[in-house]
């Protein structure tokens, strides 16, 4: 098989993403609820960011969210692909892929906590 190159391969990626984006959609719900959690505070970022660095923030880190989760969901995805029974490699790499997600959570979190402390700080 040749191998795509120039705007065919972009065109040809572009499409594997949409699909990627679909079956994250489809399959996972951490993904569609984080999405949803997007969406509601993509307004609330817009308001409440006073600068475009404050809002690149704010989306920014809802949207690494959903980069992690789609990552992690991928691990999952390949381990289930291997084998259903319990393996203590399988486990660890669900186990850190979750964690991975806690972690942008966490600092989605934090950086949400430091805007908001500086906009009512700021009066």
């Amino acid at each position: 098989m040749k191998k795509q190159t120039g705007l065919r391969h972009l065109a040809c990626a572009a499409g594997y993403s949409l699909k990627g984006l679909r079956a994250a959609w489809c399959h996972e719900s951490a993904f569609r609820q984080e999405l949803l959690l997007l969406v509601l505070l993509t307004p609330v970022a817009l308001w409440l960011g006073r600068t475009p660095v404050e809002i690149a923030l704010l989306l920014g880190s809802l949207v690494l969210v959903l980069l992690v989760e789609l990552l992690n969901s991928a691990i999952e995805a390949v381990v289930d692909r291997v084998g259903e029974e319990p393996h203590e490699l399988s486990g660890r790499a669900k186990d850190l892929g979750s964690a991975a997600v806690m972690l942008s959570l966490l600092l989605a979190a934090l950086i949400w906590g430091a805007v908001v402390w500086s906009v009512w700080q700021a009066g």
